[in-house]
């Protein structure tokens, strides 16, 4: 007895009702991946000190200023070279200008900078970096070569040729790391996705009809985002040096504003006879980039335990 054939027809073949947003939705939660990494960097005890540390100098920085009744750049001269005391706790300079104020003045500008040096590699390095991969082709050649010519001038001879055209300060510094200051988060991010291009889950949403910035910022963002939190970090002692080092030889900003830089230039010329003067600035600065580089190195351990033993 033979099985009966069946007829196919055209409702055998009409297409399933999708939900676009959910069309790519995952069982797994993403973010347990991250809060395992946040017990990881928990364990981490030089990571916990250096975030509390951090904390603390931000906290300073920003109320620091209010804490004491002098102006960071008002002048007195009958208070000058004031060793550390009640009223000046951090003593005075030459101009009898409060070292409290100023200093925690100078702090302020060496976050906003590293704040600055974050938000350009996030906003320009990744995005230039993910649009040149996955466009790839011409388009990511051209892009490349544009990041081989800005990889190519020095940052200190695009400051300088910036001075030219305007005065040196906090704008020509902001505008110098707007030029060069993101290549090196274009190249990770573009060399990670390279990467990610071949994977499966990828190809699938492709297939499902994913389109050119949804599968950036859906899938190759999110699968970078580890690489990118962790060059942030690195990215923003090594922002916080670039400015102090300008301040200190006369190219970033200049009297009577207040930069690490500056203060450490100023403390350098009278620590003979006024060592505190150095020495407060230099111990800040110093916090700074040990605490920045410890968490960065904690939250790559945590991020990827695999690099731990590399």
């Amino acid at each position: 007895m033979g099985m009966e054939k069946a007829h196919l027809t055209e409702e055998f073949f009409a297409p399933i009702a999708t939900d676009p947003k959910g069309m790519e939705s995952v069982a797994r939660d993403p973010s347990i991946g991250w809060r395992a990494s946040w017990r990881r960097l928990k364990k981490n005890r030089g990571a916990v000190i250096s975030l509390a540390v951090l904390t603390v100098i931000i906290l300073l920085a920003i109320f620091g200023p209010m804490m004491t009744p002098y102006d960071y750049a008002q002048a007195d001269y009958e208070e000058s070279f004031k060793t550390p005391s009640g009223d000046h706790w951090f003593g005075t300079d030459k101009f009898g200008r409060d070292q409290w104020a100023r200093i925690w003045e100078g702090t302020r500008i060496s976050l906003y900078i590293a704040l600055l040096a974050a938000a350009l590699d996030l906003v320009i390095g990744v995005m230039f970096g993910a649009i040149s991969a996955v466009c790839g082709g011409k388009v990511d050649m051209v892009m490349q070569r544009i990041i081989d010519i800005l990889v190519g001038i020095p940052h200190l001879i695009v400051v300088i040729l910036l001075i030219l055209f305007m005065k040196p300060g906090i704008l020509t510094i902001s505008v110098a790391m707007v030029i060069t200051g993101w290549v090196n988060m274009a190249r990770l991010v573009r060399s990670q996705i390279f990467k990610l291009k071949a994977e499966e889950f990828v190809l699938a949403s492709r297939a499902l009809g994913a389109g050119f910035f949804r599968t950036i910022f859906k899938h190759y963002i999110p699968n970078t985002a580890g690489l990118i939190l962790i060059n942030l970090m690195f990215t923003i002692p090594s922002a916080i040096f670039t400015e102090a080092f300008l301040s200190f030889i006369g190219l970033g900003l200049q009297e009577p504003l207040a930069s690490l830089g500056v203060l450490i230039n100023d403390g350098y010329h009278a620590m003979q006879s006024h060592y505190y003067l150095l020495f407060f600035p230099a111990v800040v600065i110093v916090a700074l980039m040990i605490c920045f580089n410890l968490l960065a190195d904690g939250l790559r351990d945590a991020i990827d335990p695999k690099m731990k033993n590399k």
